[in-house]
């Protein structure tokens, strides 16, 4: 047990609340034109649907895993440099760099193959996905447009899992896929802020050690409204109803909160923003879709 909450804490497990409800609302969106034009009985007990939606939480677990743990161990020495990082699973020996690469190896063969039992599009693909989770690690060792990486990468969730059931694509989960890429990039950005400093002094890159706090807070704030206009634009075009606006409401109360916390001279709630601001507004936004597609 020991073993397992170790490499649960490499790769922040906690933080699957971020991309999973997305990855949620693609799928069940993905229910609803099955319903409408092809006449699908939703159910529950039906082993076809079971079934695709084991394979969508199953890719979802291990490609963020692996993504995850291909970045603590790439970035290793880093975080050892780092103070705030330093007590990480691999810099710290709780959990040895060669286990840790195993790990993502044998996280993105699972990924991979659960594609392959969910469809041959989604199979293909798994290829380029992989590709855009595994390099991020790589992006703020020469751009500061590493947060926009992170953001396409988790943004992958929605409209895989409406090509899971319908393998074609569509604007309405792209929307949401769009949604949140400008959504984690906004408070991706927020976050890294705390480590301003120290990517100065070791030639990494971020918005914050290119712009300075204050400038990488307006972006996070202007990233955060194309996201609003982004939400809002999705629920009209996909003609959601009360449900719907209600989740919005309080997506978009919680983007708002989320930047009012932080401040240039105040960074001691960076981590009340992340995690409990973006767990809520995630989990919250899409029960009320979800509820607003059955209702």
């Amino acid at each position: 047990m020991e073993s397992i909450r170790k490499y649960l804490s490499l790769i922040k497990f906690s933080h699957t609340i971020f991309a999973m409800p997305f990855a949620l609302i693609g799928f069940f969106l993905a229910v609803k034109k099955m319903r409408l034009e092809e006449n699908f009985t939703f159910s529950f007990s039906d082993h076809q649907f079971l079934y695709k939606f084991t394979g969508v939480i199953v890719c979802m677990v291990f490609a963020r895993s692996a993504a995850m743990a291909f970045n603590r161990y790439l970035d290793q020495k880093i975080d050892a440099l780092n103070p705030r990082t330093a007590v990480r699973e691999i810099p710290s020996g709780k959990i040895k760099a060669s286990n840790a690469l195993i790990f993502t190896i044998i996280c993105v063969i699972v990924f991979v193959i659960s594609a392959w039992f969910i469809n041959a599009l989604c199979f293909w693909l798994s290829f380029p996905a992989l590709f855009i989770i595994l390099f991020y690690s790589y992006t703020k060792r020469f751009t500061a447009l590493c947060h926009l990486v992170l953001g396409l990468g988790l943004s992958l969730a929605p409209i895989g899992a409406y090509l899971a059931l319908l393998e074609k694509f569509d604007l309405l989960p792209l929307l949401f896929s769009f949604t949140v890429l400008f959504w984690v990039s906004g408070f991706d950005v927020i976050y890294s802020m705390q480590d301003e400093s120290f990517d100065k002094s070791n030639k990494l890159h971020s918005i914050p050690a290119a712009v300075g706090i204050k400038n990488a807070l307006l972006i996070s704030k202007l990233l955060h409204i194309i996201t609003s206009f982004l939400l809002i634009y999705a629920g009209l075009y996909g003609s959601f109803g009360f449900f719907y606006w209600i989740g919005a409401a309080l997506f978009l109360s919680m983007l708002v909160y989320q930047q009012s916390i932080v401040k240039v001279n105040d960074l001691s709630k960076v981590n009340l923003a992340f995690m409990t601001a973006n767990g809520v507004a995630s989990v919250v936004f899409s029960f009320f879709v979800i509820l607003d597609i059955f209702i």
